[in-house]
């Protein structure tokens, strides 16, 4: 098994390093319109952070064939890719954020529940690959958030004790699964208010906030 750092920092991707919850709340309305279904907007931030098999038969308040939600689930995921297309860009702080934590030792990870498409195409629009030493997608863990299957696998990954990771996340889902996990988490204001938020050990408005020592600090608390 390779070596890795004794300190990690795992990363949600939507809303912490990506903002693209307009664009997921797009395909998601689509959808709903497509098939008859309603969605709110309490609904879209409320389910956030969670799999497409935890949302769909939710929304549809009935239940599915695996080919019905195979084809809503592939659907939504299409049209999400359509719509970011040209316009995938990091969020303000993150590639400094990730620079200055690999300077520091820190192992990096992407714990998110994005299925592994959407993570390739984010990958081949940003320059960020080479500074990330394992990634969790959807189809890795058999429980989505809030369990904390993600941010487990990912401690898995690489070899460390989860108490030695801190979790980046936006969405409620995504701070409890961290919590679930024994991880301490950073919340970052993107798509929730400070209100929604408390639950995490730490709260900030921007990645541009936060630097290397942040996170020793967090850990220093074990």
């Amino acid at each position: 098994m390779a070596e890795f750092s004794n300190k990690v920092v795992i990363f949600d991707l939507d809303g912490v390093l990506i903002n693209t919850a307009e664009y997921h709340k797009v395909a998601w309305r689509e959808l709903a319109e497509r098939n008859g279904f309603e969605i709110s907007d309490d609904f879209f931030y409320s389910t956030f952070g969670m799999q497409n098999y935890q949302i769909i038969p939710t929304m549809a308040k009935r239940e599915l064939s695996d080919s019905e939600f195979q084809e809503m689930s592939d659907w939504k995921e299409n049209r999400y890719r359509e719509l970011i297309a040209g316009k995938l860009e990091l969020l303000a702080g993150a590639e400094r954020l990730i620079k200055d934590l690999k300077n520091s030792g820190f192992a990096l990870a992407i714990g998110s529940s994005t299925p592994r498409s959407n993570l390739e195409f984010m990958l081949k629009n940003l320059p960020i690959e080479k500074y990330f030493d394992a990634m969790v997608v959807g189809e890795d863990v058999k429980n989505g958030k809030p369990a904390p299957d993600t941010f487990l696998k990912a401690a898995e990954k690489l070899d460390i004790a989860p108490e030695y990771c801190v979790v980046v996340e936006d969405a409620v889902q995504g701070l409890k699964a961290a919590k679930n996990a024994g991880m301490a988490v950073v919340a970052v204001t993107t798509t929730r208010s400070r209100d929604d938020l408390t639950i995490a050990d730490m709260i900030v408005d921007s990645l541009e906030e936060l630097s290397a020592r942040d996170f020793e600090r967090l850990l220093d608390r074990i």
